[in-house]
């Protein structure tokens, strides 16, 4: 399908690994130009001709300056997320000089991308932003109750976003992954097995076999393939009466 996205730049934070990776490589696919931020080089090359900066997302004053190096855009992902890296339940499991980190990368870092791009964004008279959230968010998950919140928070932010940048003819959407094979994934694994006698413990494939068959109607994981695939299409003109929204690729894990 045509996107009609050729020749567009699209800035994504996040970018380096996982489905904000996914996500960069669809929009070169569609012959987008790229301008990509993580606190980390990619571990291979970017697809296409890509400007890669190096930085902190809590850090306001580098994703300004990611901004100002990159100058107009079209679109905007935050794709960079976080969890506590303890098993949260109960709650108290997780103390709370440990939400502080989790509530500045899932939420206060996708606050500094919009307030650096909305000068950019507010003067291109169309344009779309994403923020990648999760169905945690929405369910108030015991498994990370700060990750959980601040997906919660970035939720209700995208609403905020959304009515701000309508006057503008920018649009403004959540992306709610549900279960994705990703290091942050992972680590929700390691963190639960740590937790149970040896004798208990899972390998990762089994936990993560018993646990979607579990918890989604489809039965099946999650890919970035597929979050790519929805992040490029709202994005695109096809999308231009949606804005507002929390888009669930969970396979029915979360029905409204």
């Amino acid at each position: 399908m045509e996107l009609q996205l050729q020749g567009q730049t699209v800035a994504i934070l996040g970018a380096a690994s996982g489905i904000g990776r996914a996500i960069a490589e669809a929009f070169a696919a569609e012959g987008c130009h790229l301008g990509l931020f993580d606190r980390q080089a990619p571990a291979s090359p970017f697809p296409g001709n890509a400007l890669f900066r190096e930085g902190d997302v809590t850090n306001l004053a580098a994703v300004q300056t990611f901004a100002a190096d990159l100058g107009a855009i079209d679109h905007l992902v935050y794709a960079a997320g976080a969890g506590s890296g303890k098993f949260g339940f109960p709650f108290w499991n997780v103390p709370p000089s440990d939400w502080a980190r989790v509530l500045d990368i899932n939420l206060i870092g996708a606050v500094n991308a919009a307030h650096a791009f909305a000068p950019v964004l507010t003067t291109r008279g169309e344009g779309s932003v994403l923020f990648v959230v999760s169905v945690a968010g929405q369910i108030g998950s015991q498994t990370d109750p700060p990750y959980s919140a601040a997906k919660a928070g970035l939720i209700n932010f995208t609403h905020c976003a959304a009515k701000d940048f309508a006057p503008y003819q920018v649009r403004v959407n959540a992306l709610a992954p549900g279960m994705v094979k990703t290091a942050l994934n992972e680590s929700v694994w390691a963190a639960g097995q740590a937790r149970l006698p040896e004798e208990q413990r899972q390998d990762y494939e089994t936990w993560a076999q018993q646990k979607i068959r579990g918890i989604s109607p489809l039965g099946r994981w999650q890919t970035v393939e597929e979050m790519a695939a929805v992040a490029v299409f709202l994005a695109s003109p096809l999308a231009r009466n949606i804005t507002g929204q929390t888009i669930n690729v969970d396979g029915g894990q979360v029905m409204h």
